[in-house]
């Protein structure tokens, strides 16, 4: 299993999203701990140092980004390491600049391309910043 054993923090307010992120994630053997709105996220992430990732939906409900999610969570310093990635459905041409630009460890637009998306999470994990604006892959 590519990720058995990982912990991954997801924050994704969309259930279908959820669907295929179990499906491709947690079938790898990724462990998979969801926040819907984004409201626990920081709790979420205090609890436990075991974290390997964080992916962040960009468009959450109720007024709470990705993008200021994301600088909460670089505000503590015990989490500082934590690769966090973007994935959304934003206009790439904007979001992803401005990921990269934030210091996000990477960005994947979605549609998750469900083939390679494990294999993303894989590298990201492993060190290597993944920028992925929705281009398909090619076999």
């Amino acid at each position: 299993m590519l990720l058995k054993g990982k912990h991954i923090l997801i924050v994704e307010d969309n259930v279908l999203n959820r669907v295929v992120y179990q499906m491709t994630l947690g079938v790898e053997g990724a462990l998979l701990d969801f926040d819907r709105w984004g409201r626990e996220a920081l709790s979420r992430l205090k609890r436990s140092p075991k974290w390997d990732l964080v992916i962040l939906d960009l468009m959450l409900g109720g007024g709470v980004s990705g993008f200021d999610l994301f600088q909460q969570m670089r505000a503590l310093p015990d989490h500082a390491h934590i690769p966090i990635i973007a994935v959304s459905a934003s206009e790439a041409a904007v979001a992803l600049p401005r990921a990269r630009a934030m210091g996000f460890s990477g960005y994947i637009s979605k549609p998750i391309q469900e083939e390679i998306f494990a294999g993303q999470i894989a590298r990201i994990i492993a060190g290597e910043a993944i920028w992925h604006d929705g281009t398909p892959a090619v076999s």
